[in-house]
Parts: C-alpha cells; sequence; structure tokens
C-alpha cells in the first residue's frame, strides 16, 4: 500500500469567495421572472385560443381512454393550439418590450 504525502499549499492569490455571497446572487437571480411565461399562460387559458385547446383536450382524451381510431395521436391538434398560443404570445410580448 502506497501512502502520499500530501502538502497542503496556499494556491490562492485571493480568498475564495464567501458562501453568503453566493446565497446572495442566488436570490437575487431567483427575484427575476420572464414575464413571457405569464403571457404563454394567459395566451393558452384565455379566450384566443379555447377552441383550438379544446379540440386538443377533447382529441386527447378520446386517446387517453381508449375510444379513439386505433392510430390516432393528437399531433394536428397540438400544433394548432401551439401556433395559437404562440401568435398570441407574439402580439403580446412585442407590446411589453416596446
Amino acid at each position: 500500500m502506497v501512502v502520499e504525502k500530501l502538502e497542503i499549499t496556499d494556491e490562492f492569490e485571493e480568498d475564495p469567495p464567501e458562501p453568503e455571497e453566493e446565497e446572495e446572487e442566488e436570490e437575487d437571480e431567483e427575484d427575476l421572472e420572464d414575464p413571457m411565461d405569464k403571457i404563454r399562460e394567459d395566451c393558452q387559458n384565455g379566450h384566443h385560443c379555447a377552441q383550438v385547446k379544446s379540440r386538443f383536450v377533447e382529441c386527447e382524451d378520446r386517446v387517453n381512454s381508449g375510444n379513439g381510431e386505433p392510430e390516432e395521436h393528437c399531433t394536428e391538434e397540438l400544433l394548432d393550439f401551439l401556433h395559437c398560443a404562440d401568435h398570441c404570445l407574439a402580439e403580446s410580448l412585442w407590446k411589453t418590450v416596446v
């Protein structure tokens, strides 16, 4: 069994940052919120995309219950819903930027 002797040296030119400083930086980062998240949620749940969302939810329920076609999936309905939400988001988001 070989045991190496380790020397502890002071390799840092500056003191390493204190943990308290790192915690403060993390707290500051947590305070920031992206307005896009709220706008996206409002668009997805609002009246703008209600009809498209209802078609997607109906398709999803049908497929999950096993009452749909054997090869049925809700890709088209999902894409329509996401397109609607993105369109609403784009209009609303630019208003907050300008």
